[in-house]
């Protein structure tokens, strides 16, 4: 039976795998479905550029065919009185082979196709940097899971340490109560503190099961296997300095798509300005023609034509309205986006900051309240001070260990709504 026990443990041991940051990162960047739709977005949109380039190319095509023909001819002819008249008809058919390229080539369009082009190449920075955005959404989600895990983790531990702490407290008022120093009141009451803190310890495991699940729905894991968080709670000292944070919106991929989108609705409206000038092809075609297989017949022509549309039921200036219109939408989201990353940034950092400062304050809360706990411990122990003084000190060590850990994993998540404000992505994690 120990054995059995033994090898159970060791199976366990082995099933569960240890990730590190690092480790979730790499799994995310490659499997992660948000990431894998935004960069099949950017393919997407290089293949767009790429249509609409294929039109300042020459045009070419080639053909071939056969057709067949039928000529039907009729006659007449005269007779005396005594002999009646008549007609003949004659059929004749005829096969027609002939083969050939032909191709046009775009010579002039006041530079409409140019500048679809060059908004096409814009589109392309703004998916681009929609997919840096998107990233650097992962990258939240995904930190944000893993500290969830790790605070799971943490939590089960302290819950355990404070089970063990009121079993032991509950054994003390006990022993005390079967001696005659305390009431039954207070013996009931240390009996559903014990009880309580069961309860947590088995919550705790739910929460960290919960939390399994969300890391790896992050890291695009389709079933939930059993992991655990390798990590700590240390933020980075350097974020403790305020930065300019103008400066490091410039850098923002949100604000760098928006100036994309904007660049992008500029060659708009010259394309449809364009609309009014005259479009110049070439065309030219070379071929064969003949009744026999194989033709023999040389064809061949060249020339060029010129078109300007005279009157579209006011088309074109409906279009260049529609451009303008999405040129001035696209400056001003430029300018209020500007406003709301460096805002963001600003409300970020500060709350950072505040979170720092509540961790140093929840540590210097938890240090004093173990400190009071171990000395009123002993002094309730040789009935120096009542229940009551000492379960409140111990009911306060309680929500000190859970504050603090509360403090710590708030900080980790503040440190990480930074780094996502100023849009690092996934690609790029230094910790």
């Amino acid at each position: 039976m120990i054995f059995a026990s033994l090898a159970l443990v060791c199976a366990c041991a082995q099933a569960e795998e240890t990730l590190t940051w690092e480790d979730c990162v790499r799994e995310a960047a490659k499997n992660n479905p948000a990431l894998i739709s935004s960069k099949e977005s950017v393919k997407s949109t290089e293949a767009a550029k790429s249509i609409t380039a294929s039109g300042l190319f020459p045009q070419v095509s080639a053909s071939a065919g056969v057709a067949k023909s039928k000529t039907e001819t009729s006659g007449s002819s005269g007779g005396d009185g005594n002999n009646g008249g008549g007609g003949s008809s004659n059929d004749s058919s005829v096969n027609n082979y002939n083969y050939g390229v032909s191709g046009n080539q775009l010579i002039f369009d006041g530079f409409k196709t140019a500048n679809q082009v060059n908004a096409a190449s814009e589109d392309i920075k703004a998916a681009q940097e929609n997919y840096k955005f998107t990233s650097s959404d992962v990258r939240l989600s995904l930190r944000t899971a893993f500290i969830e895990l790790l605070k799971a983790q943490e939590g089960l531990r302290i819950k355990e340490e404070i089970y063990e702490r009121r079993r032991q407290n509950f054994e003390l008022v006990t022993l005390r109560y079967e001696s005659g120093q305390e009431n039954k009141g207070s013996l009931l009451t240390e009996q559903a503190n014990l009880i309580q803190a069961r309860f947590d310890v088995t919550q705790a495991g739910r929460d960290i099961d919960l939390s399994r699940r969300k890391l790896s729905k992050e890291m695009g894991r389709s079933d939930t296997s059993e992991i655990t968080a390798k990590g700590d709670f240390k933020v980075a000292e350097e974020v403790r300095e305020m930065p300019d944070f103008s400066v490091i919106a410039q850098d923002n991929p949100s604000l760098k798509q928006l100036i994309a989108q904007k660049n992008s609705a500029i060659f708009n409206l010259k394309s449809a300005r364009a609309e009014f000038m005259p479009e110049v092809t070439a065309s030219g075609s070379a071929g064969r023609s003949d009744t026999n297989w194989p033709p023999e017949n040389n064809n061949w022509s060249i020339g060029a034509s010129v078109s300007l549309p005279i009157f579209e039921g006011g088309k074109r200036l409906a279009d260049v309205k529609k451009a303008t219109a999405q040129l001035n939408k696209a400056e001003a989201d430029l300018t209020d986006g500007l406003n709301s990353v460096v805002e963001t940034l600003q409300d970020r950092w500060t709350s950072l900051q505040q979170a720092l400062d509540n961790v140093s304050v929840q540590k210097e809360f938890l240090t004093a309240n173990e400190e009071r706990a171990k000395i009123t411990e002993a002094q309730y122990s040789i009935g120096f001070v009542s229940f009551n003084d000492w379960i409140i000190i111990e009911n306060n060590l309680v929500d000190a260990k859970n504050s603090y850990l509360e403090a710590q994993a708030n900080a980790l998540v503040a440190e990480a709504n930074w780094i996502q404000a100023k849009g690092e992505t996934i690609e790029n994690v230094e910790k």
